[in-house]
C-alpha cells in the first residue's frame, strides 16, 4: 500500500492550476489575446539580456562537462562567494560562501529549512495570512503543525495577533515580504516590533524562535525609495530562503539559496540544512544556472511594466468601488469581492474569460488574487469586465 497522505496531495485540485488549464482551453477556442488570464505568477518580463548573454557565453566558451557536471552539494564556491559579496555590499554584512547553500528555487529552500528545523510533531510553524498556499503542504508534510495568524485589514503585520498565538511549541514564523498574494511590504517599524517580541519569547521559552524569510520578491519593489527590511540585520535567528524566479524571470530554471547567518544562535543549523538537502535529494542546484548567477547576481530587474500595470489596475479598480490594498511590491493585487465571496466572483469572471484566483487557499475567502505580470493590454481590457461584474452586484 502506498501513502494515503501522498495520494491525497497528488490528487488534490489546485485552483490556480485549474484556472490556468481553463485559460489554455479557452485560448484555443477564442484566441489567447481574448483570455484575460491573471492566474499564475509567471513573469511576463523577459529575463534580462545579461542573463541570456551569460547562458550563451558559458555554453559557447566552455566544454559541456563544465556546465553539465555536478557541483558540490552546497554549490560552486565562486557562485556562493559572488552572492555573499552582493549581500555584504548591499546590507553591510560579513557573509562568506559558507553561509550559503544553493538550491532549486525557494520551494526547495523552504522544504530544506523545514526539514532542518522541525524536530517533533508538536513543533508549530506560524504562517501570516494571506499566504502562499503551498506552505501548508510543506509544513504538514514535514510533520509540524501550521498556525495561522491573520494580518491586519491593511495586510500589514498583526504583531498582537502573533503574540497571542505564540506558544512554547512555536519553532518558527514565516515572513514573506513583499507578500504573495497581497503585494504588501511589511513596514520596518512592525518588523522591529515582531523581532523584539521574538527575542522576549525566545528567552521566556528557553529556545530560539526562528524567522524564516521567504524572499522571491525582494527585488520587486514598486515604490521608489522604499526598502524591504533585511531581517537578518534585525533578528539574529533568521534563515533566508531566496529565489531568482521573479527578480530575473527564471521560474523554470529553479535556482535559489538558503542563507544561514553567523549570528544564528544554534551553530548546527547549517549542518542540519546540509543534511536536510541530502535527505530530500537536492544533490546540487543546476550547475549552468549557478554559473549564470555568479555573473548576474548584481543585475536588477526591469520593473517598468509591473509599475504601469499596478497603477493602471489599482486606480481603475478603486474608481469602480473595489477595495484593495495598494501593493508596494511583487506583482499581485489582493482584491476584496463585493459580497465577500471570492469563489463566486471567480466563477462569474470566467463567464467573461477573465481568470482571478479565489483567496480561500491564501487564507481569505473574501479576497481574490490577480497576478498582473501580463501584457498591459490585458490589464486595460480587464477594467471593462470588472465594471460589468460590479454592476451585477449593485
Amino acid at each position: 500500500m502506498v501513502s494515503q497522505d501522498m495520494i491525497k496531495l497528488g490528487t488534490a485540485k489546485s485552483v490556480i492550476r485549474e484556472l490556468a488549464a481553463f485559460g489554455a482551453a479557452r485560448s484555443a477556442v477564442v484566441g489567447a489575446e481574448n483570455v484575460l488570464d491573471f492566474s499564475l505568477g509567471n513573469p511576463s518580463v523577459p529575463a534580462p539580456k545579461e542573463v541570456q548573454d551569460a547562458i550563451v557565453d558559458i555554453i559557447k566558451n566552455n566544454e559541456p562537462k563544465v556546465y553539465h557536471s555536478y557541483s558540490s552539494g552546497a554549490g560552486h564556491d565562486a557562485c556562493r562567494t559572488a552572492i555573499a559579496n552582493n549581500l555584504n555590499k548591499r546590507f553591510g554584512t560579513d557573509y562568506t560562501k559558507d553561509n550559503l547553500l544553493m538550491t532549486c528555487g525557494a520551494a526547495a529552500s523552504l522544504n530544506i529549512v523545514f526539514k532542518a528545523l522541525i524536530a517533533s510533531n508538536d513543533d508549530e510553524i506560524m504562517v501570516l495570512a494571506p499566504f502562499f498556499p503551498e506552505y501548508t503542504v510543506w509544513i504538514e508534510g514535514h510533520g509540524a503543525k501550521q498556525v495561522l495568524v491573520p494580518c491586519k485589514d491593511d495586510m500589514q503585520l498583526n504583531v498582537e495577533g502573533i503574540r497571542e498565538a505564540l506558544t512554547p511549541n512555536t519553532k518558527a514564523i514565516i515572513v514573506n515580504s513583499p507578500n504573495n498574494p497581497s503585494g504588501v511590504i511589511y513596514t520596518k517599524e512592525e518588523v522591529e516590533q515582531l523581532c523584539a517580541l521574538l527575542v522576549e519569547k525566545s528567552k521566556e521559552y528557553g529556545h530560539p524562535i526562528y524567522l524564516i524569510t521567504d524572499e522571491p520578491y525582494r527585488e520587486l519593489v514598486l515604490i521608489d525609495g522604499l526598502e524591504v527590511p533585511f531581517i537578518p540585520n534585525m533578528y539574529d535567528n533568521t534563515v533566508v530562503c531566496y529565489s531568482w524566479s521573479k527578480s530575473l524571470s527564471l521560474p523554470g530554471e529553479r535556482i535559489g539559496y538558503v542563507l544561514v547567518p553567523n549570528k544564528v544562535e544554534d551553530k548546527m543549523v547549517m549542518a542540519a540544512v546540509a543534511g536536510a538537502a541530502r535527505v530530500l535529494g537536492y544533490v546540487c542546484a543546476p550547475t549552468l544556472l549557478q554559473m549564470v548567477i555568479e555573473r548576474c547576481v548584481d543585475v536588477d530587474p526591469d520593473l517598468t511594466v509591473y509599475k504601469k500595470n499596478r497603477d493602471l489596475l489599482y486606480d481603475g479598480l478603486t474608481k469602480l468601488g473595489y477595495r484593495v490594498a495598494k501593493p508596494a511590491g511583487a506583482f499581485y493585487l489582493f482584491i476584496e469581492a463585493p459580497d465577500g465571496d471570492s469563489e463566486k466572483f471567480s466563477e462569474k469572471a470566467k463567464a467573461y474569460d477573465m481568470l482571478v484566483v479565489p483567496g480561500t487557499g491564501f487564507g481569505s475567502k473574501a479576497h481574490m488574487r490577480l497576478s498582473y505580470c501580463v501584457e498591459t493590454e490585458k490589464c486595460e481590457k480587464s477594467l471593462a469586465v470588472f465594471e460589468k461584474l460590479m454592476a451585477e452586484y449593485k
